[in-house]
């Protein structure tokens, strides 16, 4: 950031700085946990960065050979700030500095034109929704860009919103486009269980830009995997699979984890940290940063 008003100086940074804390992350991190860390060049919104910083993340971005994460068309401010400065929407604005491209994820994209979604789709941009956060701000035009072949995936926007459950987050989304799209145009079926599923692991494999090791069971994929307890009042009995996991498992069902071919987690217990260590260093840091606030 370094073009916003409404930030406190002392969080503002010059190009300079911007771009050698991007580098140095990336020098440090890149391809670290046997390649599964993968760092990215960001932009926080384009309304606290200047079109030099813009140009250079991309260009950075480009150089190392990786992504750009970059947060879009999520607050109906962000999109004003565009068309008085800009004279253009946040995409279209992005498109006239040339920098779009098939390395950008497009993290929301809430309030998106017509002309944006083209957009969108001419360049394989891909889409990150985070639907509990994101509908405090409006409805995304998801049924849209799915029927364009535009590559949509699922998140949460950190944890401080509603946890890190994507369990949730398809349970919320389903009835917001049922709402939204399905109940104005009686289309019960404007978003199936089938689609959620896909959207948050298909669909996150894809917009994390690992399609070829993650999203199915496929030999010579990751073996990326969790087992679910189906034997619960509150799942079984069940008729059909799918529905049943967008519909009623939450995370709290998941047994047990497989990461890369190696255990994580067994019967709910997770062996590789100790979560009694975390939760009271989490609990201890609190404490220190509520008296520091006065709060």
């Amino acid at each position: 950031m370094d073009n916003d008003s409404s930030v406190p100086k002392n969080m503002l940074s010059t190009i300079k700085e911007v771009i050698n804390r991007n580098t140095d992350l990336y020098n440090t991190y890149h391809g670290a946990g046997d390649g599964r860390l993968s760092i990215w060049f960001s932009l926080r919104t384009l309304i606290s960065c200047s079109e030099d910083v813009v140009l250079k993340i991309f260009e950075m971005a480009d150089e190392y050979q990786t992504n750009v994460h970059v947060h879009m068309n999520e607050y109906p401010n962000e999109i004003n700030y565009s068309l008085e400065h800009h004279q253009k929407r946040p995409i279209e604005y992005l498109d006239s500095l040339g920098v779009l491209g098939p390395n950008l994820v497009s993290a929301h994209s809430i309030l998106l034109s017509e002309n944006e979604i083209d957009l969108i789709q001419k360049n394989d941009i891909k889409v990150v929704h985070c639907p509990i956060s994101n509908l405090g701000k409006g409805m995304p035009k998801t049924p849209r860009l799915l029927q364009s072949n535009i590559k949509v995936g699922l998140g949460t926007d950190g944890t401080a919103h509603a946890g890190l459950s994507l369990f949730n987050e398809m349970k919320v989304f389903r009835s917001a486009m049922h709402i939204g799209y399905g109940v104005p145009t009686y289309d019960p079926l404007i978003m199936p269980a089938k689609t959620l599923l896909n959207l948050a692991i298909k669909g996150g494999a894809q917009t994390t830009f690992n399609e070829d090791k993650l999203g199915s069971i496929t030999v010579g994929k990751k073996a990326d995997l969790i087992s679910i307890d189906l034997n619960q009042p509150h799942i079984y009995p069940s008729h059909n699979l799918v529905n049943t996991l967008v519909e009623a498992v939450n995370h709290t069902d998941v047994k047990d984890m497989i990461v890369d071919g190696k255990i994580i987690m067994r019967n709910r217990e997770v062996l590789t940290l100790d979560e009694e260590k975390i939760i009271y260093e989490g609990r201890e840091a609190l404490k220190k940063l509520t008296i520091k606030a006065g709060i």
